[in-house]
Order: C-alpha cells, then structure tokens, then sequence
C-alpha cells in the first residue's frame, strides 16, 4: 500500500510540474519573475527566463542579477542550480542535476548541484552534467558536453568538454537581454 501511495504523490508532482511548465509560457514577460518566486524560484534583478524553457521541480534553482536564460533551455532542479550575476544560458542548453549510477546493479539515482558562476557564456546546445561547478568568466561553446568543473575565465568545448583557451579577466559589460517577446 505504501508504493502506491507513494506512486501517486509522485505521478501528482510530475502533474504539477507539468502544468507549471505549460503556464509558464502564457504568462506575460512583465509577470514571469513574480511567477517564479511563487514557486519558489529565485530570481535577481534584471534577470529573464524566455518562454519554453523547462523546470524539472519546484524550487531549487537561484539565479542572480543581470542573467538570461534563453528559450527551450532544461533545468533539472531536483538535485538544486546555482546561478550567479551577469551569466548567459543560450538556447537548447540542458543542465542536469540528477542521473544514474550506470555501475550500480539496481541504477539508482544519483544527483549533485550544478553552480555557474559570475560572468559566464554557455552557448547553445550544451549538456551540463550533475555536479559541475563552470568557475568565474568561463565560457562554453556551442554544443560542449561538460561533464567536469571548468576552471575561471577558461574557454572549454568539444565532447567531452575540454580547455581550448584562456579567455581575459577583465569583464566590463553587464548582461540586459530581457526581450518582450523573445522566444
């Protein structure tokens, strides 16, 4: 009796997620931070997330000033994201906190937050696995699968992902991409 009730409480979870990923999209760009304080989202001043992008839970994500997250990005907030100030997130990026132990005989579950720091680019199409910390001013080209942490102001890409330069210190723009109709 205890699985299905257990059963249920999830399959209701996965059904209100659902219909908060659904209602994201219809809500006007001027309500959608005020939105997700509701659902315990944390979101900095200046900061937008466009239409389509995908929740995996409630809560667990904190995102800081000045960041964007483009449309048709996957957060997987189970396991918890940290966003810092002045980041973008383009496009079709999948960021995962919660996978499977492929070793382990009965494939449980494992999980680990994902931290972005200030001043980061990741390009479109990138996978950001659980656990990954993407240090200060790092940047991740366009399809990279970052399956380690990336050191501050190093620019990685490639699959797996891999150092490809170092990128300069010295950031003095500050990120403003909240499009009204943006996709």
């Amino acid at each position: 009796m205890k699985t299905k009730k257990k059963s249920l409480k999830l399959q209701v979870r996965y059904l209100l997620v659902a219909v908060i990923n659904l209602v994201y999209n219809f809500i006007p760009f001027f309500l959608r931070n005020l939105f997700l304080k509701f659902i315990k989202i944390k979101v900095g001043k200046k900061t937008y997330i466009h239409r389509g992008v995908r929740f995996f839970h409630i809560g667990k994500i904190k995102i800081g000033n000045n960041s964007t997250i483009n449309f048709n990005c996957f957060l997987d907030n189970r396991v918890g994201i940290e966003i810092g100030n002045n980041v973008g997130i383009a496009h079709c990026t999948k960021i995962y906190s919660l996978g499977h132990d492929i070793d382990d005989p009965e494939f449980k579950a494992f999980g680990k937050e994902v931290v972005i720091e200030d001043n980061v680019f990741i390009f479109s199409n990138c996978l950001i696995m659980p656990g990954v910390t993407i240090g200060e001013g790092a940047i991740v080209l366009t399809g990279a699968v970052v399956t380690k942490n990336v050191l501050p102001f190093t620019v990685v890409g490639g699959s797996p992902a891999k150092k490809i330069r170092m990128r300069s210190n010295e950031i003095k723009y500050k990120r403003d991409h909240g499009y009204w109709f943006a996709s």
